[in-house]
């Protein structure tokens, strides 16, 4: 084993699409303050935990904008009695329940969308609840028999099951969860207040870990749009010859609405967090040569993807820690390039999960340990990167003992040195090789399938391409008006859903989502909105427990 220790950097993803309807506001679904709550909380109760401890942590501005919406629509909500303008929240600020059936059912159903063996029967009301409520909903005429008190306790009882464990320890939530059944409108309030306060919390929390070097805050394009296929479909052919196309050549102004996003995505930064960003993870680890450039052009000194993309760029399979570990520079110019080790996250995300927590941390320093035993030159970087919020609804309690104990045993090991990709950039001992080309891909698979190829996923891209055209013929007043729903639009997620892979209630869902932003761009645009989209484009998918695991299935 060389003298050196072994670098290794810890990345989290934060990120949920703009679920708000662009006429009236709306939060469409609850995703956003559900992670809060929960995922974001947490972790900076973990990195506040463990001083010897820090990692990267990456905010798309879509989310940290929706996160201030809600602090502040909640609290306008407790001062003022106005609507907070979502389903789940709104019910629970209600003084009584004035829903009709639909609505009701709608309700109930949301209060049932969390991790039945890690969340529902953890708590046993819940579970009770959870039981009742799922049998009501599958026979005639048993809704009738959920009064107004069963609505509102399974709707409390499914927030408190979403609070981080961090979050849990509050008096607040400790008193509710004591009392268990009944809740009042006072009661209601209080849990609507421990909300606000925890999610209106979650950028100082992070800009005081920043400042005291436990974390690097890095960024996403804007609405994390997928750079390479903005800038050129045909990239998507670099990783994968035979892959269909949209109907279209091409995005039009693709260049032009990645120099949007970038710039977007710095000026969101800089407002939430008081100093503008290094680094930029982008959208779904996507790079191409032209993305570089665009990223080297708007600022940043670093970005990253996957060992797989580095596999292909270098043209070789069986490269050992040597080659793969280290970070590059795309022919001496440009941001510095990071490469996760897929193995490693993917070990995090999907496998750790069932094991105890000790012995799923004493794996992944076992394999840690083995390549800082490879025969090496010094200044390698073991990049571990995944989604920050969607695993650990998986693990016993949120992930406590295994984030726990996976900070402070890396933090103490003799031989590896928890960093930062920023730290990495200053660290003489970190050399940076050339790296001749760049093939595009992602950090799923290495390739950029996941988002184009399929008639399904192509149709979006057309349908989006549609729009842009109207978005172009409109005058500037109109495109001032619309250019921000343009960019969620332009968002990975509606393009990752449709498929055969993924349950069909979810692509039911994200695919209306999208024809929904659509519609509103055409509205904002004062244009006629387009009748196929009021039709289904999707036709695909699979039910929840056939649906294949793939190295990162974000959001819900």
């Amino acid at each position: 084993m060389a003298d050196e220790r072994l670098r290794v950097v810890l990345g989290w993803h934060m990120h949920q699409p703009d679920y708000r309807d662009a006429q009236t506001g709306r939060f469409m679904a609850p995703w956003v303050y559900l992670h809060a709550i929960k995922d974001y909380a947490d972790m900076a109760a973990h990195l506040e935990a463990a001083p010897g401890a820090c990692a990267v942590v990456n905010f798309t501005p879509v989310l940290l904008d929706q996160l201030e919406d809600y602090a502040r629509r909640i609290d306008v909500c407790l001062c003022e009695g106005r609507q907070i303008g979502g389903l789940l929240l709104d019910t629970l600020a209600q003084p009584v329940l004035a829903l009709d059936e639909e609505r009701r059912r709608a309700v109930v159903r949301a209060c049932l969308r969390a991790n039945r063996r890690r969340m529902i029967e953890r708590f046993t009301p819940y579970r009770q609840l959870a039981d009742i409520a799922a049998i009501a909903l599958e026979h005639p005429g048993g809704f009738a028999y959920l009064d107004d008190a069963f609505v509102f306790d399974l709707l409390v009882w499914h927030n408190l099951a979403w609070l981080g464990e961090s979050v849990r320890a509050d008096r607040r939530a400790v008193a509710l969860m004591e009392k268990a059944r009944r809740f009042s409108r006072h009661d209601r309030g209080v849990l609507l207040e421990l909300i606000r306060d925890v999610i209106a919390d979650l950028p100082r929390r992070y800009r005081a870990l920043a400042a005291q070097s436990r974390v690097e805050l890095s960024i996403t394009p804007y609405a994390h749009p997928l750079m390479p296929l903005l800038l050129d479909f045909a990239s998507a052919r670099e990783a994968n010859a035979a892959l269909p196309l949209p109907l279209a050549p091409g995005y039009p102004g693709g260049a032009e609405r990645v120099r949007w996003h970038l710039a977007g995505a710095k000026a969101a930064h800089e407002r939430h967090f008081g100093a503008p960003p290094e680094g930029c993870w982008p959208s779904e680890g996507a790079l191409s040569e032209a993305t570089l450039a665009a990223l080297d052009a708007a600022g940043f000194a670093w970005t990253a993807s996957s060992l797989t993309v580095l596999r292909n760029s270098l043209a070789q399979s069986d490269l050992g820690s040597d080659r793969l570990h280290r970070p590059y520079r795309l022919r001496d110019q440009g941001p510095v390039l990071f490469f996760r080790d897929d193995v490693l996250s993917d070990l995090i995300g999907f496998t750790y999960k069932d094991w105890a927590a000790g012995d799923a941390v004493g794996d992944l320093l076992r394999r840690l340990e083995s390549i800082a035993a490879e025969p090496a030159a010094p200044g390698r970087v073991v990049g571990i990167v995944l989604d920050g919020e969607n695993a650990w609804e998986h693990y016993p309690e949120n992930g406590q003992a295994f984030l726990g104990e996976l900070y402070a045993r890396l933090a103490a090991h003799p031989r590896i040195e928890l960093t930062t990709f920023a730290r990495c950039l200053r660290d003489p001992a970190v050399p940076v090789p050339r790296l001749e080309r760049l093939v595009a891909g992602s950090w799923v698979y290495g390739d950029l399938a996941t988002w184009i190829g399929h008639a399904d996923k192509n149709r979006a891209w057309d349908l989006l391409v549609e729009a842009k055209a109207a978005f172009d013929a409109g005058d500037a007043e109109a495109q001032r008006r619309a250019e921000r729903q343009l960019g969620v639009c332009e968002g990975s997620d509606w393009f990752w859903w449709p498929g055969d892979w993924n349950p069909g209630v979810e692509i039911g869902e994200f695919e209306r989502l999208f024809r929904v932003h659509l519609a509103g761009l055409y509205r904002l645009l004062q244009r006629e909105v387009p009748e196929h989209l009021g039709q289904p484009f999707a036709r695909g998918g699979v039910a929840a427990a056939e649906a294949a695991p793939t190295p990162m299935r974000p959001h819900r």
